[in-house]
């Protein structure tokens, strides 16, 4: 039994006089849940703290972040659901996964559209990249930057270099008309399948195979299911760093330049970290059987894709758009 003196008697008073500004402080934290489809060391979490610690620095004490990782909040689908209702305030998506709400956004996604990431970079930096934000706050995603996941490339059980060899194989793609048209032009089967069910499916038989960037085909373990990879780089995925329009809403003047100016620098420590985690990526899947194949006439897999131009030339904005992103000089 603690004896109780005049010193822990004066000691427990001032504890309980600093409990109200305690409790003050904890109900005045704003706070939001934030998703994303990997684990604590992958860049799809990485950004996230980095994010967190650029509004704590600013804004102490004002925001508690709650981060789920592992895709234990779902899928890019369901999470963008979540975010459109305000119930998740904040994630990473392709711009694959939203193109169901903001159609204009796959101009992002034609095949063999961008050389490469400084290419991408220019564009979204530039008018494309406005109007998209403007889209994308319509329906109620709110967009401070872009993020580059890195090129796509052909993930498949048997080696396939040529497009004439994925006829008739079943392939997972997301779930956007963009990607079932590009594949069905080779002759496959699209199969639309979230990515967190995309291992069962590989290694099932539901689907032969896909396509995927080299820093996610080693943090889903697919190199176990589909171990040939084949450089083919035919689509650069880009994405955003999107909030809810109501969690966004609610923030005064201050918080959303400071969340701005967050996600910002959060994007290009995404990017940078995604160069090195392609390459920790390849290590590990060629350790474990995978391999890497260049495509073999290029040339029919780009006439294959110039027919998905065609297709959505409409949709994101006509054909002197596409063209006049195709000759951006970074």
């Amino acid at each position: 039994m603690t004896r109780l003196t005049r010193r822990t008697f004066v000691a427990a008073g001032a504890g309980l006089l600093a409990m109200p500004a305690l409790i003050r402080r904890a109900q005045a934290q704003k706070a939001l849940t934030v998703a994303s489809l990997m684990a604590d060391d992958k860049p799809e979490t990485q950004i996230w703290l980095r994010v967190r610690d650029l509004v704590e620095e600013r804004l102490p004490g004002r925001f508690a972040f709650n981060i789920v990782g592992n895709a234990a909040l779902g899928g890019e689908k369901e999470v963008a659901e979540m975010i459109r209702l305000g119930a998740v305030q904040a994630s990473l998506s392709t711009v694959s996964a939203l193109s169901g709400w903001v159609p204009e956004a796959q101009l992002l996604d034609l095949p063999f559209l961008f050389r490469d990431a400084a290419h991408l970079r220019a564009a979204v930096a530039g008018e494309t990249g406005e109007r998209l934000r403007e889209r994308f706050a319509a329906e109620h995603f709110v967009v401070p930057a872009f993020i580059d996941y890195g090129a796509r490339h052909l993930l498949a059980k048997e080696k396939l270099t040529r497009p004439a060899e994925l006829r008739g194989l079943r392939i997972r793609v997301i779930q956007s008309p963009l990607h079932t048209k590009l594949w069905s032009a080779f002759g496959a089967t699209p199969v639309g399948i979230p990515i967190p069910e995309t291992y069962n499916a590989l290694q099932t038989g539901v689907a032969d195979a896909m396509d995927l960037t080299k820093s996610a085909y080693a943090g889903f373990r697919l190199y176990e299911v589909v171990p040939h990879l084949v450089e083919t780089g035919h689509i650069r995925a880009a994405g955003v760093v999107y909030f809810s329009a109501p969690f966004w809403n609610g923030l005064s003047e201050e918080e959303r330049e400071v969340f701005g100016e967050a996600a910002r620098a959060g994007a290009a420590h995404f990017d940078a970290l995604v160069v090195a985690d392609e390459a920790r990526a390849m290590e590990i899947a060629a350790a474990h059987g995978g391999t890497v194949s260049q495509p073999e006439a290029r040339e029919e897999w780009e006439a294959g894709a110039r027919t998905v131009w065609a297709d959505f030339a409409d949709t994101v904005g006509g054909m002197e758009r596409i063209e006049a992103v195709r000759d951006l000089a970074p």
